[in-house]
Formats: C-alpha cells, sequence, structure tokens
C-alpha cells in the first residue's frame, strides 16, 4: 500500500494524550527542525477482546532456510511468529531482537516484504530474532500485551531463548505493543523507528522515571514523526542528537554510540526505513549485543 494511503488514515485516528514531562531541562539540546507530524494512531481505541496464546500444549511450526539462517514460522492463536536464527549463532553469548511491524501488513506480509531475514544478517549480530503478529490499523487488537507470553510461545515451539540482552525495535504503529513492554525486566534497549506517535509517557517511564530507566537505552528515529520524536528528545539533557542516519556504524560518533538516547532524523521516508535495508541493519550494531565473526 503507499506511504500516502497510509499516512491518510493515520490523519483520522484519535491523538492519544502525552504522558507528564520529566523534570530534565532541554535548554542545553539543540535539534534539527521538522514539518508537522503526521497524527498519530488512536491508542486508547477500543478494540476487539486480546487473544492470549498462554496454554502449555506444544506449537506447530515449520522450519527452512532464509538467507542462509534457520527460520522456523511458529502457529499461535495471536498470529504467525516468526524465528530467524543467523549462521554461527552462538546461544551462550546470543540476545534476542524483537521486531514489531507497523500498519497494513502482519508478520507474514512484514518477513516476506521487507526482507527481514536479509536486514537481520546484514547486521553480523549474535540474535534469536523474532517477528511476531501486531495490530494492522486502529481498530485492531494488541496480539501480545505482555512479552512474556510472547517468549513463552516461543518456548512452546521447542525453541530456546537465548539469557543475553533483549532488543525491541518497532515501526509506526508498533508504539502500541512496544509501550505495553516498558516494564519488562529483561529488555535492555528500545528502537522506535518513525514509531513516535503516541504513548511517550511509557517511553518517559522506561528512559526517565521508571526504576530500571538508568539501565535503559532507547534509539528514537523521526521521519514523518521527526517534530514528535525530536520533542521527545529535547525534554532530556543526556539525550544526543544527529540529522541523518550514517551509510555505515562506523559514521556514529563515539558519543552517539553511546547515547543513553539518540535522536536521528531520517532522510528516509517512513517505508523505506524498514524496506530499504540501510536502517535496521546499522541501527541494531548500536545494541549490546555481540557481532558474529
Amino acid at each position: 500500500m503507499k506511504l500516502s494511503v497510509v499516512l491518510a488514515a493515520l490523519l483520522f485516528a484519535t491523538p492519544a494524550l502525552a504522558g507528564d514531562e520529566p523534570t530534565s531541562s532541554s535548554s542545553e539540546l539543540v535539534l534539527p527542525g521538522d514539518d508537522e507530524p503526521t497524527a498519530p494512531p488512536d491508542e486508547t481505541a477500543p478494540t476487539p477482546e486480546t487473544i492470549k496464546d498462554d496454554g502449555d500444549g506444544r506449537l506447530e511450526k515449520t522450519e527452512d532456510t532464509v538467507a542462509g539462517g534457520k527460520h522456523f514460522r511458529i502457529k499461535t492463536r495471536a498470529g504467525a511468529v516468526h524465528v530467524w536464527v543467523p549462521p554461527d549463532y552462538d546461544r551462550s553469548t546470543a540476545g534476542t531482537v524483537v521486531y514489531v511491524h507497523g500498519y497494513w501488513t502482519d508478520a507474514d506480509g512484514a518477513w516476506r516484504e521487507y526482507g527481514l531475514a536479509k536486514q537481520f544478517r546484514a547486521s553480523h549480530q549474535n540474535a534469536l530474532f523474532i517477528v511476531p503478529d501486531a495490530p494492522q490499523n486502529n481498530d485492531d487488537t494488541v496480539k501480545w500485551p505482555a512479552l512474556t507470553d510472547l517468549r513463552k510461545a516461543i518456548a512452546r515451539a521447542n525453541i530456546v531463548m537465548p539469557d543475553g540482552p533483549v532488543i525491541v525495535m518497532g515501526h509506526s504503529g508498533a508504539f502500541r505493543t512496544v509501550m505495553q513492554w516498558v516494564d519488562h525486566r529483561l529488555v535492555e534497549q528500545i528502537i522506535l523507528l518513525d514509531a513516535m506517535y503516541a504513548g511517550e509517557s511509557a517511553f518517559d517511564e522506561f528512559i526517565g522515571k521508571g526504576k530500571r530507566a538508568d539501565e535503559h537505552k532507547l534509539i528514537v528515529v523521526g521521519a514523518d514523526t521527526a517534530q514528535g520524536s525530536e520533542g521527545f528528545a529535547k525534554k532530556y539533557k543526556f539525550a544526543v542528537a544527529r540529522e541523518k542516519m550514517p551509510t555505515s556504524y562506523g559514521g556514529f560518533s563515539k558519543r552517539e554510540k553511546r547515547a543513553k538516547l539518540l535522536y536521528i532524523r531520517s532522510q528516509f521516508d517512513h517505508m523505506s526505513l524498514v524496506t530499504g535495508g540501510k536502517v535496521i541493519p546499522i541501527l541494531l550494531r548500536l545494541t549490546p549485543l555481540k557481532s558474529l565473526s
């Protein structure tokens, strides 16, 4: 679906209320300007009852090889879940990456159309990569309101989760799912790809006010959401901002690599962020995950 259609739908959504601002001063941070952002999807819109897949039985899965790695598709009551294991994967030192798709697609569509396995492999990170189903529009339910239930589903498919850091990456309307995981004890870093439409209070909790906020890192990339993303970053004195995605990991400065909160004004449009292959692999290098040889 063309981006213009996606944005038209978002314009008719009801904005969600932003959270309270932390007391941090923003006067020391100068960020680039932007055009008006698109109105957010409605995080509070009535939705059907959430379907939970929290049983005990073995879940059915299929297995094949994609981009040189093992690929599993798990069937759950909450939709398909894709799991990809890179070549040379070492579970003893591995972490987990959960990629949550945006609107107008599902896990199957995002997996196939965005070439996610190739992008994951291009990151050279030692991780178990997971792509679950998520809401496709404002009226759709959040499929996995609890990250714990998603992890249990992976285990019920006889796939052993690694013990390393958990990284959550979400695009666009994925914020509705990701904002519900900010208090999970295992999540160390969140990467929002043009997803700061709403839910600021949850991300404030994650990076600024929560009991484990000091242990967390957040990357916010803005294209259509640049104004809101910029405004969020300005609230924090420790935020670091840069214009444009670099062409490689080496393009980030040491300060940007170490940043607790990094805001990037993207030169790529809303969909190119996840389909172009030039953003996801590089941003995954800005995580505590181990690199594969």
